[in-house]
């Protein structure tokens, strides 16, 4: 009986090495990527420093709902420059480029409309979408909500977006005045945050309001 001829030990090496690192990025690329959040527009849902998990399985046959948090890629001059940062060094810019170390350079916001609502600030201080009010357990301040007065109807196959941290979140109301109107497209969308991992006295699965379930699909 003929037996089986191993590999070198450095064979095997670099055959594992290259099957760890494809795996690691099919991970990535469908089903779950690491992030962290640079800035504090998502306070109290998400802080400065936390590492999250996004998962994009939700998205493969379904848009985004109203009460999601998502990651999506800048529409275009979102970023401030402390959020499009990148890791430091090769190495860890390496380990980011294969899913194994948390990505920065994204945006994190909850999705407030998608295509066809129409959202408005404000009633009684509150937001409206499809002319029903909002009560936002999730925002850090209910009355910097009605700062920054709006009415938009957000086109098909986009969304309105805004941070938790109403007070300190470059979102959709900010860049009404941009090209896209405030709204981005559900093509930019990179995943659903879905686990946060660090710090772990606060790790656990995100939680989906049930801010919107009143909220009717389109205005009659």
């Amino acid at each position: 009986m003929r037996s089986v001829r191993r590999l070198p030990l450095w064979q095997e090496t670099i055959l594992l090495i290259v099957t760890a690192v494809v795996l690691a990025v099919v991970v990535k690329t469908f089903f779950v990527q690491a992030f962290y959040i640079p800035s504090g527009s998502m306070e109290p849902t998400m802080l400065v420093n936390d590492r999250i998990l996004v998962q994009k399985v939700s998205y493969w046959t379904d848009d985004p709902d109203r009460g999601d948090v998502i990651v999506f890629d800048d529409p275009g001059g979102w970023l401030s420059q402390d959020e499009s940062g990148h890791a430091g060094n090769y190495l860890t810019r390496g380990l980011e480029a294969i899913g194994l170390y948390p990505t920065g350079g994204h945006l994190i916001k909850r999705v407030i409309g998608v295509g066809g609502d129409h959202v408005e600030c404000c009633d009684e201080g509150r937001l409206t979408v499809n002319d029903t009010p909002l009560t936002e357990e999730y925002v850090l301040d209910p009355e910097a909500t009605q700062e920054k007065e709006f009415d938009v109807t957000v086109p098909d196959g986009y969304l309105w977006v805004m941070g938790d941290n109403r007070a300190n979140s470059a979102d959709s109301r900010v860049h009404r005045g941009d090209p896209g109107g405030g709204f981005i497209s559900v093509d930019e969308v990179v995943g659903k945050a879905w686990l946060r991992v660090w710090p772990l006295k606060r790790a656990g699965f995100m939680h989906h309001p049930d801010t919107f379930d009143s909220v009717s699909d389109q205005t009659q």
